[in-house]
């Protein structure tokens, strides 16, 4: 994208839509996408950061006075810099607290779909991250009631942790402090940013639980496992901030560039792709689909649940993957095949290859296809496509083979037309000439495996032909007549069971062939579902000792709150 285009929209009513440009953009992406969204009061620098994250000094607008730039949520999608084959999504949101709308509910309901469309959120802010920052952040402590994990929690699932399930799907938070004059130091000795934003949300004694501060402090711990915090100084003087976008670094403050820079390399080196629960990786495509997901819950007035979300992406991207699978084997197949092939091996080894392949596209795409559904279409699918092919093989090999027979026995039929055989010696002379006809057909090349079923019945028909030739030749006498009536019928079973044994050998192929399918369906399969166990069991994990971790810093100041 060379300009950034609105993602979602403001409605006239005060609502939300999906701007259907985005989803189209967002839909032919099919890599793994690393979503940053920035979010924070109107005013404070947001898009200039966004701008900088994209490598371009203008793109999301600035502006240069007091008035909200941004309304809704804009995207813009560039090449990831550093991760191969990923694609990097910014995402700037419309600037919170704006009195001009006089609408709080609008501005929770932007900065849920900013945490729950991103892989990292960024909150901008300026001065200092003190009691006012932090009551101003309030909306992080309503998440709760306005995204759902669970769309029914089981009552009895002991398991369940509402602070660890949050923690598991949410993205992870940087704090970006603009315009910060401070010295880091905490009693007299320097310390880092992180360092800063950790004390910052650190509870005291003295704090009361269900203040606004103690709240925003508790859900910044309990949500975002990994958090993140820079520190800017002021970029340059007001008057020249005037024209932010035609500025180049080196007319602006040398410790804000430095910043700026080490800013876009953690997003660049630590921002991960954006998944869903159980590591569930998630592409442009899929991206759409959870926006279009999410503001349909919240336009008719329900609460966004990420179970539900899932389950939504699973129906479409699981028939969109199988599809894709079938139409890519398909396509593949014929490209691949030159019909007819010479053996029932031939075609079957292609068939492993691109069916491998396609069982691939549909495994990549897919997740959630519980009880397999979607994945046991796929082998019913490609099972009657593989069929398909294998009909139009036979076909194709007797159509041509009964073509040749004309042109290759065309002079034996011509002799028999005008009785040349009917005489003494003749039944000699017309075995010479079939089996010269045969050994000329035999030498056809791309005739395909049927070839041997087209001659057995061309000759079936010949033998009764033969049988009346040779009971006109009256040069044999009947001992000899009955010897060559044995043999004509010997060389016709012979040549019946040569095709009877090819006719074996395709169905023992094809049998072959579907148990072979059915082992590479189920070792993908397999894989995959190992993949994801680990991706969960990392995801549980980290978010547990981020949980305990926080849990025992409230205990040493809410004793009374252990056990929560």
């Amino acid at each position: 994208m060379s300009a950034p285009i609105c993602l979602i929209n403001n409605t006239e009513d005060g609502g939300l839509e999906v701007c259907g440009e985005a989803l189209e953009i967002l839909d032919q992406i099919t890599q793994p996408v690393v979503v940053v969204a920035v979010v924070g009061l109107y005013r404070t620098g947001k898009s200039y950061l966004m701008n900088r994250l994209a490598g371009k000094q203008t793109g999301f607008p600035l502006g240069s006075t007091i008035e909200s730039k941004t309304k809704g949520i804009w995207m813009w999608c560039v090449p990831h810099p550093l991760k191969k084959d990923h694609t990097l999504v910014l995402l700037d949101t419309e600037g919170l607290g704006d009195v001009k709308k006089g609408d709080e509910k609008h501005d929770v309901w932007i900065f849920c779909m900013a945490v729950l469309l991103s892989s990292t959120l960024v909150y901008n802010s300026l001065g200092t991250i003190d009691n006012t920052a932090l009551e101003k952040l309030y909306y992080v402590t309503e998440l709760t009631e306005h995204i759902k994990v669970k769309s029914k929690p089981k009552s009895d699932d002991e398991m369940y942790n509402p602070s660890l399930e949050f923690m598991r799907v949410f993205p992870s938070f940087i704090w970006a402090v603009r315009d910060f004059s401070l010295q880091l130091k905490l009693d007299g000795k320097p310390i880092t940013a992180d360092e800063y934003l950790e004390n910052a949300l650190k509870l005291n004694p003295g704090d009361k639980p269900n203040d606004i501060k103690s709240k925003t402090r508790r859900s910044l711990q309990e949500f975002f496992a990994v958090r993140k915090c820079f520190v800017f100084e002021r970029p340059a003087s007001s008057k020249k901030m005037v024209d932010m976008e035609m500025l180049t670094d080196a007319a602006l403050d040398n410790d804000f560039v430095k910043e700026a820079d080490a800013f876009c390399s953690y997003i660049y080196n630590n921002s991960s792709p954006k998944t869903m629960r159980g590591g569930l990786g998630v592409s442009g495509r899929m991206l759409a689909t959870l926006a279009q997901t999410y503001v349909e819950a919240i336009s008719s007035g329900q609460v966004p649940s990420l179970d539900n979300a899932v389950e939504s992406l699973a129906q479409i991207h699981n028939s969109r993957a199988l599809t894709e699978a079938v139409d890519f084997y398909r396509s593949e197949m014929i490209k691949k095949v030159k019909f007819p092939t010479e053996t029932q091996q031939e075609l079957s080894d292609l068939h492993s290859v691109v069916e491998k392949e396609a069982i691939s596209v549909f495994i990549r795409d897919s997740f959630n296809d519980l009880d397999q559904k979607y994945q046991k279409e796929l082998q019913t699918q490609l099972d009657l496509e593989y069929a398909e092919l294998v009909k139009q093989n036979i076909e194709e090999s007797r159509e041509l083979s009964r073509g040749v027979i004309p042109r290759v026995f065309g002079p034996l039929e011509e002799e028999l037309r005008q009785g040349t055989y009917l005489q003494p010696g003749g039944y000699s002379r017309f075995c010479r000439a079939l089996e010269a006809a045969v050994q000329q057909y035999k030498q056809e090349k791309g005739l395909g495996l049927m070839s041997e079923e087209v001659l057995a019945a061309y000759l079936k028909e010949k033998s009764e032909v033969g049988s009346s030739i040779l009971a006109a030749d009256c040069s044999l006498s009947e001992a000899e007549q009955k010897i060559q009536e044995e043999k004509l019928k010997a060389d016709a079973m012979e040549q019946q069971n040569k095709y009877l044994e090819e006719q074996g050998r395709i169905q023992e192929q094809l049998i072959k062939d579907q148990q072979k399918s059915h082992e590479e369906h189920i070792k993908q399969l397999e894989k995959k579902l190992e993949q994801e166990r680990e991706r969960s069991k990392e995801e549980i994990q980290r978010m547990q000792d981020a949980l305990n971790h926080q849990m025992m810093d409230e205990d040493d100041v809410f004793p009374s709150s252990s056990g929560r």
